[in-house]
């Protein structure tokens, strides 16, 4: 079973072939985004990376995140989800300025079709 904490590990490791990947298989396990719980600790790092993405994935889904997204700030250390962004000037300009909202509001930054699906 693909997990929350699975998704989030990959994205900070900017593994995004991986992390499409386990997205499709987390949205068919977990078809109620909202009845996902908080992960465990109190790195923020690791809460906010989690919370943008299950809201991006709610957003993408038509679906309501859960509650507790909405208590996580922003990360300490904004990054690029994808790690072409930091040496592809035009890449890393997308990111900053489409990056769908739930990722752009807590300082993470991806391309606008990031995790979008054909």
């Amino acid at each position: 079973m693909v997990t929350l904490e699975a998704l989030t590990e990959a994205a900070l490791r900017r593994e995004s072939l991986h992390l499409r990947s386990l997205v499709q298989d987390f949205l068919r396990e977990h078809p109620q985004l909202a009845t996902i719980p908080c992960p465990a600790g109190d790195n923020q790092q690791f809460l906010g990376t989690a919370a943008a993405l299950l809201e991006l994935l709610a957003q993408r889904t038509g679906q309501t995140a859960p509650t507790w997204t909405a208590a996580i700030g922003a990360v300490p250390e904004p990054m690029f989800l994808l790690e072409a962004a930091t040496r592809m000037r035009h890449l890393r300009e997308l990111c900053e300025t489409e990056a769908p909202e739930p990722l752009r509001k807590r300082g993470l930054f991806a391309p606008p079709d990031f995790l979008t699906f054909a």
